[in-house]
């Protein structure tokens, strides 16, 4: 039986207990299929809970394959939840070593004394359904109308991002061009954003800034083949790990991410050609489709200056995704980014930025990258140099984390991981 479960630990090392979870079930005869990325979050508590309960969450989704019955499954889980030392008789509020829900189970509708499925709060909490999301965001709750996991998350007054770091492993991108061209000085960049807790690392190897010279596919992936390998070894054999996105237009280069084992191809000539389209369809990846009109952008072609610049980029992807849908693609698999910069002026961009979260109303997760762009140079005084860039990209991802945007890619993520830390446990 297909089944999705949840876990969630808020006591002693978090990520250790998490992954031993994941090792136990799989022990007990449960068949891993995918592991969702970690999100944090703060503790729901009571009004009159001890201070020292305040510890915030880490959360994650598995899809899973089980050849037992719920209720078996359920006693197996109590005892693993025993084994790391959680005490039953506590407050159900209490801070505990490990959590695990049974979410779904297949299409099924179950109500015991022990056990209901699906859980009661699966709609109604953000860090359940942004794991969900990152899995199957088209999944639909049985008994609780058509509306998907996507839809469900539109209601909350709240969405957990996933962030994406940039590795631009180019002489020339417009903020970072020739840092980090081999490994020694890519690494320490990568493993502060590990640190972070990365959801998503995105390397490319070709500028698509204004001006940016084209680069033919052989000399795009001698530049991202190797860091790829190195990044690959690095997480071997983790069962938390960052997913690995491929930023490319070119289909000879996804193909080869693709086969090297990169989860996501972030395609920035928007899933058009015939080819790339062939490829998103064959492999049961995730692809990124970004608006554009040039690659690499040019300032003198941009979205026509008389009209509303969110319509469109809306018009667009309904468009897209007919067509999508019509050659057979798994709509649940793709990412929208509406491309901030590319094919649009300084207000235009801008306009995009403060109604981001509305594409989501399409059924399709919603992807930003904004980070550094010159445009918002504008914002404010502050923006010299890339501390200043930073902090203004920092306020403009904390208001796309209020729209509910999906997937936040940024330059700098421990500083957004930091910042989204505080005002995620004020906003509650």
């Amino acid at each position: 039986m297909r089944a999705f479960l949840g876990l969630g630990s808020n006591l002693g090392d978090r990520r250790d207990h998490l992954s031993r979870a994941i090792n136990a079930l799989e022990a007990e005869g449960l068949a891993i299929v995918r592991v969702s990325p970690v999100v944090e979050s703060p503790a729901l508590l009571p009004d009159d809970a001890p201070s020292d309960w305040n510890l915030p969450f880490l959360n994650l989704a598995l899809e899973c394959v089980a050849r037992c019955s719920p209720a078996r499954l359920r006693l197996r889980i109590d005892e693993i939840q025993r084994v790391f030392g959680r005490d039953e008789g506590r407050s159900r509020w209490s801070p505990r070593p490990i959590d695990i829900d049974i979410l779904l189970w297949g299409r099924e509708r179950i109500e015991t004394e022990r056990l209901v499925i699906p859980h009661r709060d699966l709609t109604r909490r953000a860090f359940v359904l942004a794991p969900l999301i990152a899995l199957e965001p088209r999944l639909t709750v049985p008994g609780r109308d058509e509306r998907t996991m996507l839809d469900h998350s539109m209601a909350l007054g709240h969405h957990i991002p996933l962030w994406m770091g940039i590795v631009n492993v180019t002489p020339d991108s417009f903020s970072d061009g020739g840092r980090f061209l081999d490994w020694p000085r890519i690494e320490p960049h990568v493993a502060a954003m590990m640190e972070a807790g990365v959801h998503i690392l995105d390397v490319g190897g070709e500028s698509t800034r204004p001006g940016a010279s084209p680069v033919d596919p052989d000399e795009e992936w001698s530049r991202v083949g190797p860091v790829l390998e190195r990044l690959i070894e690095r997480i071997a054999g983790r069962r938390l790990r960052p997913l690995l996105s491929l930023d490319t237009r070119h289909v000879e280069v996804a193909e080869k991410g693709l086969t090297l084992g990169v989860d996501i191809i972030n395609d920035v000539s928007g899933l058009t050609s015939p080819d790339m389209i062939a490829l998103a369809r064959e492999s049961g990846r995730d692809w990124v489709a970004m608006h554009h009109v040039t690659v690499p952008t040019s300032p003198r072609a941009t979205l026509p200056a008389d009209r509303d610049p969110c319509a469109v980029v809306d018009q667009w992807l309904i468009t897209r995704m007919e067509a999508w849908d019509a050659q057979g693609l798994d709509l649940g698999r793709i990412i929208f980014d509406p491309g901030i910069g590319f094919g649009k002026n300084r207000l235009q961009s801008l306009r995009l930025l403060r109604r981001a979260g509305e594409f989501r109303r399409h059924g399709l997760r919603v992807l930003v990258g904004h980070s550094r762009k010159s445009f918002m140079k504008i914002f404010s005084e502050v923006g010299a140099g890339e501390a200043g860039n930073d902090l203004i990209t920092l306020g403009a991802s904390l208001a796309l984390c209020a729209q509910g945007v999906d997937v936040i890619r940024v330059h700098n993520v421990p500083l957004h991981v930091a910042a989204y830390r505080g005002w995620s446990h004020l906003k509650g």
